[in-house]
């Protein structure tokens, strides 16, 4: 088992890896009365396309697929996982994100009962014919509401503008068509794919011991069978490295009764994981709040001239193999909230030159905000990523946040910020009749 210190926040993070390939991370907060588990698989939306385990040819999956296997892991023949842990107290959940799925429970006492029940129903797949076709209703359901959500369909949009021919384009719980398409074979076939013990990790964290946990999951593990694992062939479709296949511009009408509006922008240069992943996070997380952070000169500019208000926001996306930047808000203009935005966006340098005394209480409150996180099990799990980020955690953040330079916010600045990633979506009011 490997240690990592953190002398600054008195923490170690240990790991190991196990046998059967399952990687296990394990942080001791003994000063907690509370535990938080996560099992991951590093199968999320946009692995539709794939060669099934057993298999040498790749084979095109419905969209959602990742998200409605997330549904059914719970239901067993004769029991619901969420069952055992109430017996247990534990709240449990689950999310599908564009690139991972995570199991999750926390628990202030039973951790071995609970950790146990976690390992298990997510190792003991079971789908029938009826009680897929059953899932598909309720997952309908989610899904048209989604639809009806105008945030919602602003952001997809913008998404199908920066992705048009890639899986991101497509909601994470795919539509009513491609559900309907999904069978209890296709569940099997992405399970035995994706869910073998080397394409997943567990992170646990909180009130425990680490030698009684490893000891706990090793004898778990060992004690079932799992096929040889078979390295994921999966099929993303390359995008344009210049940008040329972004849509430029897009809008639709639904029932709201202001305008909604979104600006994109596509990080069209590769990401290479591990510590440059962290660092770039950083950095344009540190870019952006000089940008449009609520005491920046542009967005108080932008404010008092009644181009922003207070439902202006941004976000950045970074996963493995994409990453995006998106400024969205409520607006009574959206052709002058997006050439506002996009101006400030291409004049970067009035925001970063000399600013260095801006610079170093941006970084201040950034790891202010991290350091705030780490008190957190859930965003210390949550956080957490290693194909993306490697053995990093949390408590790496603040030093990488604290030696950033103007120059390293110039140089990502000047590779994330071109015109030619640029776009635009707008939702409008319906003309009422």
């Amino acid at each position: 088992m490997k240690v990592k210190k953190y002398d600054q926040f008195n923490e170690s993070v240990y790991q190991a890896k196990l046998a059967n390939g399952l990687t296990v991370t394990m942080l001791p907060k003994t000063d907690y009365h509370k535990t938080y588990a996560t099992l991951t698989t590093n199968y999320g939306s946009i692995d539709n396309t794939f060669v099934p385990a057993g298999s040498t040819e790749l084979q095109r999956f419905p969209d959602g697929i990742a998200h409605f296997l997330e549904h059914k892991m719970f239901e067993k023949a004769d029991h619901d996982a969420f069952q055992i842990f109430g017996q247990y107290g534990a709240s449990a959940n689950a999310f599908t994100s564009f690139t991972k799925t995570s199991y999750l429970f926390s628990a202030t006492r039973h951790l071995k009962e609970n950790l146990t029940t976690l390992l298990d129903f997510v190792q003991d797949p079971y789908f029938s014919t009826a009680t897929v076709e059953k899932e598909k209703g309720i997952i309908g359901q989610e899904i048209e509401m989604y639809d009806d959500d105008p945030s919602w369909r602003l952001y997809f949009g913008m998404i199908g503008n920066l992705y048009p021919n890639h899986p991101l384009q497509y909601d994470i719980a795919g539509t009513t068509d491609s559900i309907a398409k999904i069978t209890a074979d296709d569940l099997y076939a992405a399970y035995r794919t994706f869910y073998h013990p080397e394409n997943m990790t567990l992170f646990v964290v909180g009130n425990f011991d680490q030698d009684e946990v490893l000891a706990l999951v090793k004898a778990n593990q060992d004690a079932k069978d799992f096929t040889t694992f078979q390295p994921i062939e999966r099929k993303i479709p390359e995008t344009a490295a210049d940008g040329h296949d972004i849509i430029p511009y897009r809008t639709i009408d639904m029932p709201v009764n202001r305008a909604k509006s979104i600006v994109g922008v596509k990080g069209l240069v590769p990401i290479e994981s591990g510590a440059a992943a962290l660092k770039y996070r950083a950095a344009v997380n540190v870019l952006l709040e000089l940008l449009f952070g609520d005491t920046s000169a542009d967005y108080l500019r932008l404010y008092d001239q009644g181009i922003i208000d207070d439902t202006f926001g941004y976000d950045f996306e970074l996963q493995n193999g994409f990453n995006f930047v998106t400024f969205s808000g409520e607006t009574d203009d959206p052709a002058q909230f997006d050439t506002a935005i996009i101006d400030v966006l291409e004049n970067w340098r009035r925001a970063v030159a000399d600013q260095d005394d801006a610079l170093a209480l941006v970084k201040k409150e950034m790891i202010g905000r991290v350091v705030f996180m780490a008190n957190s099990l859930e965003a210390v799990a949550n956080r957490y990523d290693q194909r993306l980020f490697g053995t990093a955690t949390i408590f790496d953040e603040p030093a990488v946040i604290d030696s950033l330079t103007l120059d390293d916010l110039t140089a990502v600045a000047e590779q994330l910020l071109q015109s030619q990633a640029m776009s635009e979506y707008q939702i409008r009011p319906q003309a009422k009749n």
